[in-house]
């Protein structure tokens, strides 16, 4: 009871901070954290926003990238317009929305993606668990090849099966590679932020990382490997031929 009543109490003064500091979650801190210890975003920066309903991080980001910085934001949720970004409605995933993304753009290079993304939760843990770590590696898909050279990149994950294996086809792709838990977040929360930075395009395999990622769960789950000296089991089936109307 103590232990719920301190977690609450946390939770309710994050809540408190946001709204007197004029933000709309308390998310909010969570990236200004990722800031304070990385220093990720400078000003002048072009920033990619995935997950950015209520709009918490595009009001941290559009704060740090400044009046010379682009926010660009997109959530499956609408979300209330922010000073200074473009927030747009749509699933990063699908073609559509990715080309409204990159007509936004307007052929301008990522300096930073941010991504708070989460899948909608059904309460089955591994199910959950597996959707959210796809989800992660096609925003890395379309993303990364926007991404400036030694650019950052930081997203949500929870920590279960299959963290290490998303982790190991990202770590290609950039410099450092580490996790990162924001004192903001939850204690009872399994989340963690995955803070990847100094972008190497050159060094990063051709092979995408939904792809790399598919096939280390597929080993980790034995996908692969075939069963040798299987008994033969015995059957009742039998197939029935059709009469036909002759017979």
């Amino acid at each position: 009871m103590a232990e719920h009543w301190i977690e609450n109490h946390k939770r309710d003064s994050w809540r408190r901070q946001a709204k007197a500091s004029g933000y709309r979650a308390r998310s909010a801190f969570k990236l200004k954290q990722i800031q304070d210890r990385f220093g990720l975003i400078r000003q002048g920066d072009t920033v990619l926003d995935v997950g950015c309903h209520p709009g918490g991080w595009a009001q941290v980001a559009v704060e740090l990238v400044g009046a010379e910085g682009h926010v660009v934001g997109v959530d499956l949720e609408p979300c209330q317009a922010v000073e200074g970004a473009v927030l747009l409605t749509g699933d990063i995933t699908e073609p559509v929305t990715q080309e409204r993304i990159l007509a936004e753009l307007g052929g301008a290079r990522l300096n930073v993606i941010v991504s708070d993304i989460s899948p909608d939760i059904t309460g089955k843990w591994d199910m959950d668990q597996s959707v959210a770590m796809t989800l992660v590696a096609d925003v890395f898909d379309f993303s990364l090849p926007l991404l400036r050279k030694g650019g950052a990149f930081t997203t949500k994950l929870f920590q279960g099966v299959g963290v290490e294996q998303l982790i190991d086809a990202v770590k290609p792709h950039f410099s450092t590679v580490r996790r990162f838990s924001p004192d903001a977040s939850r204690n009872s929360s399994s989340e963690v932020y995955l803070i990847c930075r100094n972008h190497t395009p050159w060094k990063g395999p051709n092979r995408s990382v939904r792809l790399r990622y598919d096939e280390a769960m597929d080993e980790l789950v034995g996908g692969h490997e075939l069963e040798e000296d299987v008994a033969i089991q015995s059957s009742t089936f039998s197939v029935r031929r059709k009469k036909t109307s002759s017979e």
